[in-house]
């Protein structure tokens, strides 16, 4: 079965990235369901898609179960959404941090827990993670946000080993910074000379083709930043120096700022 032309459960789909993601599969002729917290934006997106649009916040445990619910049988789920978290631990309340680690970690574990029994009994399916490359190397300020992003990619990849057997596929989709949508992009924050960013559309591609081709991880990001990441999962302390000597600091502070308005 070609499964990105089949039906498609996207969350988080009110964001830019979301929405590239939702209107690729569209291009492939996928029934979308679109999720999403912002009802407007949802309604919008999902009337020039013609897709269903369930408005839910995936903090809210009846939330995800009623999303559950009104999907139904799916043959695609694309994890999406997430919250901000950028900051130091102090910065926070213990009660942002719960909900950071509800949507960001517990909701796509949820979702997973929902849909992969009706995928392996059909022996069909597949479960994408939008992660992020602070799943493999993390940076300052970003202690919350890299602890969802590090649990969701050990999540995927030991989830993908128990679905194997069952013909399910699990995926895991980690951009860099992203241009003109995103976390990053709505920051404001500044990038040092020679630090390359790649678009929504981008993340869409890879989207579709961790579906197409199975593949465990697709990393969304310049050779430079793939090859940093890579470093940084096996010398964590030299990422880090390096950072540092970079300015990574100056540009976790800048895209902390940018998103105080936005946490939880």
């Amino acid at each position: 079965m070609n499964l990105v032309a089949g039906r498609v459960l996207v969350t988080g789909a009110t964001g830019g990235i979301g929405q590239a993601i939702a209107r690729a599969f569209a291009a492939r002729g996928a029934s979308l369901i679109l999720s999403g917290r912002r009802t407007d934006l949802l309604q919008a997106l999902a009337d020039e898609l013609h897709a269903e649009a369930v408005t839910a916040d995936l903090a809210v445990t009846s939330d995800i179960e009623r999303l559950v619910a009104a999907a139904g049988d799916v043959d695609v789920v694309v994890a999406n959404a997430a919250l901000p978290a950028s900051g130091l631990l102090t910065e926070f309340s213990q009660q942002q941090i719960d909900t950071m680690l509800e949507v960001n970690l517990r909701a796509p574990i949820a979702l997973a827990r929902a849909f992969a029994p009706a995928m392996s009994s059909r022996r069909s399916g597949h479960l994408v993670f939008i992660s992020s490359l602070s799943a493999k190397a993390a940076s300052p300020a970003s202690s919350i946000y890299s602890a969802t992003k590090f649990g969701l990619r050990g999540f995927a990849l030991g989830l993908r080993e128990d679905l194997r057997a069952d013909n399910v596929g699990v995926s895991l989709v980690l951009p860099g910074f992203i241009s003109d949508a995103g976390m990053f992009a709505e920051s404001g924050a500044k990038l040092p000379p020679g630090v390359g960013t790649r678009t929504p559309e981008q993340v869409a591609a890879a989207v579709l083709r961790a579906v197409e081709r199975d593949r465990a991880e697709l990393t969304v990001a310049p050779f430079s930043m793939r090859i940093g990441s890579d470093i940084a999962s096996v010398a964590p302390s030299l990422s880090a120096a390096f950072q540092r000597i970079a300015g990574g600091a100056k540009v976790a502070r800048a895209v902390s700022a940018g998103q105080t308005g936005k946490r939880p």
